[in-house]
């Protein structure tokens, strides 16, 4: 088993939240007053990072958390629009399985995510680490490795943008990045550092294979 400990970004990477986020965040640019988003301009928006990301919008840093938790309470009253990719749940479990265990960093809700996944595949995650701001899952990524006890060579992390791929750098871990999220796999596949999924079961290799 290359890696013990398994740690998933969600929204892009476990659910497919990216079609409820276009329509959402337009709503909340008017309340914000920030730049909504044409829907011609989204595969170049799926080619930066979340610093470009914000520089583009022309938003102040202060105001991304009253974003951010606006769009997370709007997410729990539309939650059963939000699907999980197809795939996720038997992925978990059979990574659980295996006896990899798994965990979820997320600047989502532990509320939301745990109602996403359904009660049997919630309960196959070993340590939630939510609530994240935009660039502080690196601080996460290191209390799930201690809560687990496991070190950074032990771990991977799957996410589906340039900040998580940082924050794993940054706390010492591998990062593979899915193809189906946020980022466009061209972006990720352009870093030395990162693997790229393009299957559920490409993740399923990487854990077990040498």
């Amino acid at each position: 088993m290359n890696y013990k400990l398994v740690i998933f970004d969600f929204d892009g990477t476990l659910a497919d939240s990216f079609p409820y986020f276009l329509k959402t965040v337009n709503v909340l640019a008017e309340t914000y007053h920030f730049p909504p988003i044409d829907p011609e301009n989204v595969d170049q928006l799926r080619g930066m990072d979340a610093r470009q990301l914000m520089k583009n919008a022309r938003l102040p840093a202060w105001k991304i958390p009253l974003i951010a938790n606006a769009f997370i309470r709007q997410m729990g009253k539309d939650i059963a629009q939000i699907p999980l990719f197809e795939g996720i749940s038997d992925l978990l479990k059979q990574l659980s399985n295996l006896g990899v265990r798994l965990a979820i960093v997320s600047s989502n809700s532990e509320e939301n995510i745990r109602r996403v996944l359904g009660p049997e595949t919630a309960a196959l995650i070993t340590h939630y680490g939510c609530g994240s701001s935009l660039f502080g899952k690196q601080h996460k990524f290191r209390k799930a490795l201690a809560k687990v006890g496991v070190q950074p060579g032990e771990v991977l992390c799957v996410g589906d943008e340039i900040r998580d791929l940082e924050a794993a750098k940054g706390a010492g871990i591998a990062f593979g990045g899915v193809a189906w999220g946020y980022t466009r796999a061209d972006i990720l596949e352009a870093y030395a550092d990162s693997t790229v999924f393009y299957t559920v079961q490409d993740i399923v290799k990487t854990v077990v294979s040498a």
